[in-house]
């Protein structure tokens, strides 16, 4: 089992680097004090397989990175702001904050001509939708259609070009890959860096967010993950996990370095569900 060692990283001056540009059912914001101060000290090479909002990698910018994800909407938005950013930013100066509005725009993927949408166009859409959704949540039903309500805000940030520029220049050093999570052990080699931030365990019947695009993320992927952390380890990759505080998810990763730690988590149904709680940060070294 490799040392830990501390890290020398910090948080660069967020008025001059890009921040992540979508919010995301359990993004890592308030807790990247945390993860960089635990990253290790040395790497190769940056990868993220479930990136989500990337509150990690727009963190610390990398140079050399991979990002990737199994949600082909996530992935083609990513993929737009790197080679597109211009059209993108145009596209989003036309959508409207109103209900009814909003309920045509969510309704498009119900329709068989949203397949003919342009790249441009489903990415702008992403984008609006999750600035004026309710909590910002991403989350689709079984078809694969978005479905959550409107937030009601008076004034989303639907247009930030500035951040989408910037984003679009850290990108361009950036491999952007749809696929799942598995196919990383392809492509890591020994002493290259993987944050993996996948759907957490359900610590109760009642707090399941488990949807991971169409498919369930449950106890067997659970289980594949942990296998993926091994022959990671075997390989000589270091890794970073976040997961929930579970039985299932410490008995686990029982011979790893398990650190408890405390977050804020905002995106709840139920404002009562809402407040701090006890997640875990798992490592190889």
């Amino acid at each position: 089992m490799l040392t830990l060692m501390e890290s020398k990283y910090e948080v660069k001056n967020k008025e001059c680097i890009a921040r992540p540009f979508i919010k995301w059912a359990g993004g890592k914001r308030q807790l990247i004090d945390e993860l960089i101060k635990t990253m290790p000290l040395n790497y190769n090479r940056y990868y993220e397989p479930f990136i989500g909002g990337g509150a990690l990698f727009f963190a610390i910018q990398p140079n050399n990175a991979c990002i990737s994800d199994i949600n082909p909407e996530l992935i083609n938005v990513y993929n737009v702001i790197k080679n597109d950013v211009d059209s993108l930013i145009k596209d989003l100066h036309k959508y409207e904050n109103t209900e009814e509005y909003f309920y045509n725009i969510r309704n498009l993927d119900r329709k068989p001509s949203y397949k003919k949408l342009s790249k441009i166009k489903k990415a702008s859409r992403f984008i609006y939708l999750n600035k004026t959704c309710y909590n910002g949540l991403y989350r689709t039903n079984s078809e694969g259609q978005f479905n959550v309500p409107f937030g009601f805000y008076k004034n989303p940030n639907i247009v930030d070009e500035q951040n989408l520029r910037l984003s679009a220049e850290l990108l361009k050093k950036t491999e952007i890959v749809l696929s799942p999570f598995t196919e990383i052990k392809n492509k890591v080699n020994n002493k290259d860096f993987v944050y993996f931030d996948p759907p957490y365990m359900p610590t109760s019947k009642t707090s399941s967010f488990t949807k991971y695009y169409k498919d369930d993320f449950g106890i067997d992927a659970q289980f594949e993950l942990k296998e993926l952390c091994d022959k990671m380890t075997k390989k000589g990759v270091y890794f970073l996990l976040s997961n929930s505080y579970s039985d299932l998810i410490l008995d686990l990763y029982k011979n790893y370095n398990i650190k408890k730690i405390k977050a804020i988590r905002a995106i709840n149904c139920k404002a009562d569900k809402r407040g701090a709680i006890t997640e875990l940060i798992i490592t190889n070294y």
